[in-house]
């Protein structure tokens, strides 16, 4: 039998945490974004904006220094950490020394947009995620997740508050089987990957699957054509981070975020086009859904 749908029902069963009127900028929940490179520097903007349109109070985009004040200039209203990079124009594996300390004052970090796949990324990513912290939610995106797949200890140990978002090519890579096998068990792969991380995995797809370390399964369909498109994961991975610090478990968090970026493609499909809206344009609709859908929830 397939797995409940992620849709607007399940949505009213399992609503997000409440946001008093007089709730400041710290109790709507920190994030911490960390990646990026000399060549992508864009995607941290994309994931930092998506984190404050789903209603995080405080953004930081920690990326290399050569682009961090450029950075700063397109997303002022996040706050900036310049990192020393290696000759590549990465982040170097040093930088983990200036980062843990941000990390600890933050309800949520996003670990992965913009980085490619190398040794070094794969030291960053396991030295970040060696000492769990208290009530800290975990995205791993991108980069981090092919650098996790030898961490399964490292990151059981967070107790379930790392979420994961791999397309089918990731998974893959992080699973250690052919594409082919992924597309072919999406559900079995997913539930057995969650079970053996103790996380929270969402597999995108054109039908994503939802997983977590207890069994439960959720799948979501309602997505478009037009969110394959470059930058649509970092928006994605932004809008679960925001979720997250606002206080969301990441079962939750990961659901409603699948939900809220698949609607805003949706939604971007009538007002622009079925293809080629921008993945930036993803983050500025989700307001907007948020409300409709935290005031009058309705099937679909």
């Amino acid at each position: 039998m397939s797995p409940p749908r992620i849709d607007r029902r399940w949505l009213r069963d399992h609503p997000l945490p409440g946001l008093a009127d007089a709730s400041d900028k710290n109790e709507r929940g920190r994030v911490v974004v960390i990646g990026g490179a000399e060549f992508v520097p864009g995607a941290l903007r994309l994931t930092g904006e998506a984190a404050l349109r789903a209603g995080a109070g405080k953004v930081q985009l920690a990326t290399v220094q050569s682009v961090a004040t450029a950075l700063g200039v397109l997303v002022p209203e996040a706050s900036m950490l310049a990192l020393p990079s290696d000759r590549n124009g990465e982040i170097a594996a040093q930088a983990v020394a200036m980062l843990e300390d941000h990390v600890g004052r933050c309800d949520a970090m996003v670990l992965g947009p913009g980085m490619s796949v190398s040794d070094r990324t794969d030291t960053l990513v396991a030295r970040l995620l060696a000492s769990p912290r208290q009530g800290l939610g975990v995205v791993l995106d991108a980069a981090a997740l092919t650098s996790a797949r030898d961490l399964a200890p490292v990151i059981a140990s967070h107790e379930g508050r790392v979420i994961m978002t791999p397309h089918r090519g990731e998974m893959a890579i992080f699973a250690g089987m052919d594409e082919a096998a992924v597309a072919a068990d999406p559900e079995g792969v997913a539930a057995g990957m969650a079970g053996r991380f103790r996380s929270v995995i969402l597999l995108k797809g054109q039908e994503s699957i939802l997983a977590d370390p207890s069994g439960r399964l959720l799948r979501f369909d309602g997505g478009c054509v037009g969110l394959a498109t470059a930058g649509s994961g970092d928006v994605l991975a932004g809008i679960i981070g925001g979720l997250l610090a606002r206080g969301a478990d990441p079962f939750r968090a990961a659901a409603w975020g699948c939900w809220l970026h698949g609607a805003a493609g949706r939604a971007l499909s009538e007002e622009i086009g079925r293809i080629g809206f921008l993945a930036r344009e993803l983050a500025a609709v989700v307001p907007r859904l948020l409300d409709e859908t935290m005031t009058a929830p309705q099937d679909g």
